[in-house]
């Protein structure tokens, strides 16, 4: 099974480094193979299919685009008209690959699939169409985001090493919706409950309070992803009062209020 690449040997300048890397962009046809409900309102569920063999994501942060179409489509491009959305691919193998989402009602078109979809329905899914792929070992880590970017840094966390420090941020709900991540014993994960104020509003208030004294030493990588308007709060944290390089850090929306097609940068 693969959750993730683990970050190789450390480069020449500094001890880590974000590097680009071109995939061949590839569409194949899955069927819905299992469901499991993590939370009341988050569900990993498992596509399946022969085509699924030689697919690749080599950074923790790629994206796929998912097609849900209604009913059985007999051609590619009857499945490719369907609606689609972005997803971050959580794990894979030869035949299968998992895939996580957080279904708040039955608004938009993948979380309704997600839970309710009966076993064996068909679904597409392309790409990536490229990576970013962390290489070197960070001397700590800094990450943060709403229930859209678990899958990513579980894939993260998958690639530290048993000696990394860090913390991890992520926003839920409440008790009854926190997400755990398996992590190192010096990576500390912490639950930043929002009750009922708006995704991310919690996350931001919480990024708010990290003072420039908290910086961890040496080369720390940065990573922070939820709803659009967590990129000023992020941006100020990790570049300003921390002055971590821009190059070294990843900072985005992964989705935006009220637009049900906004796409997260790559």
């Amino acid at each position: 099974m693969n959750l993730s690449t683990p970050v190789t040997s450390a480069p020449a300048s500094g001890s880590f480094r974000l590097t680009p890397h071109p995939l061949e962009l590839r569409f194949r046809r899955v069927r819905l193979a299992a469901r499991q409900w993590i939370t009341p309102e988050y569900v990993r569920v498992r596509l399946q299919g022969t085509e699924l063999r030689g697919f690749e994501s080599l950074g923790a942060d790629d994206h796929i685009r998912v097609f849900f179409p209604d009913g059985d489509p007999q051609t590619v491009e009857e499945l490719r008209a369907a609606p689609s959305r972005e997803y971050t691919p959580l794990a894979w193998d030869d035949d299968w690959l998992d895939l996580e989402f957080a279904v708040h009602g039955d608004a938009g078109v993948a979380a309704p699939w997600a839970a309710n979809a009966p076993l064996d329905a068909v679904a597409g899914v392309g790409g990536p169409r490229g990576s970013k792929v962390l290489t070197g070992r960070p001397d700590a880590w800094f990450l943060a985001g709403d229930e859209t970017a678990v899958p990513a840094m579980r894939r993260f966390a998958h690639g530290m090493d048993a000696d990394a420090v860090g913390r991890i941020l992520v926003e839920v709900p409440d008790a009854d919706h926190e997400l755990p991540i398996e992590t190192p014993p010096s990576v500390v994960v912490e639950q930043v409950h929002r009750g009922a104020s708006p995704a991310g509003s919690a996350l931001a208030t919480r990024l708010d309070a990290v003072s420039a004294s908290d910086r961890p030493s040496g080369d720390v990588f940065g990573f922070i992803a939820a709803e659009q308007a967590i990129v000023k709060p992020g941006r100020a944290l990790l570049l300003e009062r921390w002055g971590l390089p821009a190059d070294t850090v990843v900072v985005k929306g992964y989705w935006k209020r009220d637009e049900t097609e906004y796409h997260a940068p790559h």
